[in-house]
């Protein structure tokens, strides 16, 4: 590629590197040449011979959740058109560490993941950051970077609503026990507690509709079923609805629901979930953000962002 164009190696990888020094016109010669020759630069041993590492690993827990799909368009559209190669990896398990999928970046030689969400202990993630650069998604984690959504104060509007419209039996379905996800059930239960009410928490096998389905049967037999349910997102909640629906009951007539992540399908018409926006795009934005100035200054303090949930009221909630 070099010898097409007469110039050094070098030369070449700082034009397709955007280095300043590189003439518009040597520039314009050197990638004219590669797209007569077919040559594609080798991004990793560009980085290798860089030693700073730029390709960014996102790791998603669950693309059958419309959430993980809007934090990738907002890392992608933070990324932008730079030099920095996105590489995806999913995970296969949503109830526990899925260490190959993480492996797989580091093996890709990543300068940093982006992971939303590990569902592993707070330990376990420190320790996973001490090996590789790491901003956490939608869950804080001392001492790593972390962008995240107002759990707990979303956790409460939703709740707290279905309080003021009257309700006094009102369950909260999540997923698997685990470290990550418990800051929303925690603040259902506290604020329950502080209505001088009783929580009731089911525990689901899983965060997909099926699951939720399949809790939900037996929740909602007997005459001292809840007539509201809070669910942990609106994956769950749609699964409630199909429960109640089985059992002849109507949202919000006989049962109100709400539901978390403001998801695509939440804001259908028949649909009509009233949600908690957790914001994912820009969840997804920051965090890009977030790696790009961590590649950039290794050595900068922990990040540390919150972005305020808020509370969007549709109709599948109503007075009791």
């Amino acid at each position: 590629m070099a010898r097409a164009v007469g110039v050094s190696r070098t030369l070449v990888s700082f034009a397709f590197r955007g280095t300043p020094g590189v003439s518009e016109e040597t520039k314009q010669a050197i990638l004219e040449a590669a797209k007569r020759l077919g040559y594609r630069p080798n991004a990793v041993a560009a980085d290798l011979a860089s030693k700073r590492p730029s390709a960014v690993g996102l790791y998603l827990l669950d693309l059958r959740n419309e959430v993980y799909v809007d934090i990738f368009s907002g890392v992608r559209e933070a990324l932008g058109q730079g030099r920095n190669r996105l590489i995806l990896s999913v995970s296969h398990s949503t109830s526990g560490v899925d260490e190959s999928s993480v492996g797989s970046l580091i093996e890709a030689r990543v300068g940093i993941i982006i992971a939303a969400t590990l569902v592993d202990t707070d330990p376990e993630i420190q320790e996973l950051a001490r090996s590789v650069a790491l901003v956490s998604v939608a869950r804080r984690v001392d001492g790593v970077d972390s962008v995240y959504s107002d759990d707990g104060g979303g956790a409460r509007a939703a709740t707290e609503h279905l309080l003021a419209l009257g309700h006094t039996r009102i369950a909260h379905v999540t997923g698997p026990r685990n470290e990550s996800h418990e800051v929303r059930w925690r603040a259902y239960e506290a604020t329950m507690r502080h209505a001088g009410l009783a929580p009731r928490v089911i525990f689901a096998d899983d965060y997909t509709q099926a699951a939720a389905e399949k809790a939900a049967a037996s929740l909602l037999r007997g005459p001292n079923r809840p007539t509201a349910v809070f669910a942990h997102n609106d994956e769950l909640a749609l699964g409630i609805r199909e429960a109640a629906w089985k059992r002849g009951l109507a949202v919000p007539g006989d049962l109100s629901l709400v539901g978390y992540d403001n998801s695509r399908i939440s804001r259908l018409h028949g649909i009509d979930l009233t949600s908690v926006d957790l914001r994912a795009l820009e969840l997804g934005r920051t965090a890009g953000t977030a790696a790009l100035e961590r590649l950039a200054d290794p050595g900068a303090p922990v990040v540390d962002r919150r972005l305020e949930s808020r509370l969007i009221v549709r109709s599948s909630t109503a007075p009791r």
